[in-house]
């Protein structure tokens, strides 16, 4: 029996449908479908009776239930305990942040806070989304810094600041002394693609409605190298205006005929505990 297993069933036990079980946990259905089914067999029985209004516990399933809720929250606690013993005195306050968080407000953030408590120690964890809401899940942050949208049924999500996306390109580039740039320029720029961006798809609809498609002679999911190929003259590249360096090779053009912006947030996963160091900064991130 896996972990997943257990917070699938009991994500359908609260929301009595497998689509919405599957959107609050954060995966697709047929694999919470199939964790579903991969536990019935191993319980050897039906925990759920689908119908048109979503589906209900079996006997079986209302037996387990109350059961398998003891096993997560057990392990939720081995896990927080885990932890604290292992940071001892001095407990970091651990920071997951996406990778296209800009530097600047989050650590002139975390400098005001700590000088308001110098004794806090912060580690800050750039990672994946994925990676991020996982680590949330199984205690190894505090706070994860994104623009990913999720379920408020699982985390508790604090707004922080809205930023648009400009469009990064060299000082040498053709574009470069313009004021904006238009989605038609882009179509005929080529383009760096980051794939692991968040308003991705978002983006490349609002071309196609308009009639315009990008080109992406460069893709990559390291933000760093499409910066450095963008320094180089390679093309333009789309980012969130703070998370593009503030230096003289590179300049930031707002994208003219598009509004395409994003809200930057802080989450607490709902089901742990949240330290009281964690709720000032979170404050002070907001700020």
């Amino acid at each position: 029996m896996e972990m997943n297993q257990i917070r699938y069933f009991l994500a359908v036990c609260e929301h009595r449908n497998f689509t919405h079980a599957a959107r609050a946990s954060n995966v697709s259905q047929p694999s919470l479908t199939a964790a579903i089914k991969k536990l019935e067999e191993e319980l050897g029985g039906a925990l759920f009776l689908r119908d048109r209004a979503g589906c209900q516990l079996t006997p079986l399933g209302a037996l387990m239930r109350p059961r398998l809720e003891n096993v997560q929250q057990e392990t939720r606690e081995a896990k927080a305990e885990a932890v604290r013993y292992v940071r001892l005195d001095r407990v970091p306050i651990s920071v997951g942040v996406s990778e296209t968080i800009g530097q600047g407000k989050i650590s002139e953030a975390i400098e005001r806070y700590r000088r308001n408590l110098p004794e806090a120690d912060i580690e800050l964890i750039v990672e994946q989304q994925d990676a991020l809401l996982d680590g949330l899940r199984e205690g190894r942050f505090d706070i994860v810094v994104t623009g990913i949208e999720v379920s408020p049924d699982l985390y508790r999500i604090d707004p922080l600041y809205r930023e648009d996306y400009h469009a990064v390109v060299a000082t040498g580039h053709a574009l470069s002394k313009q004021r904006s740039v238009s989605l038609d320029q882009l179509a005929n720029t080529n383009m760096l693609d980051r794939l692991n961006c968040e308003m991705r798809d978002a983006l490349h609809t609002t071309c196609a409605e308009q009639g315009h498609t990008l080109y992406a002679a460069y893709r990559s999911n390291r933000v760093d190298w499409l910066l450095e190929l963008a320094r180089n003259g390679s093309g333009a590249l789309i980012l969130p205006a703070t998370a593009i360096p503030n230096e003289p090779g590179l300049v930031s053009l707002p994208i003219a005929d598009v509004e395409i912006e994003r809200e930057i947030v802080a989450l607490r996963f709902r089901h742990q505990p949240s330290r009281k160091e964690a709720d000032a900064l979170v404050k002070e991130l907001a700020r």
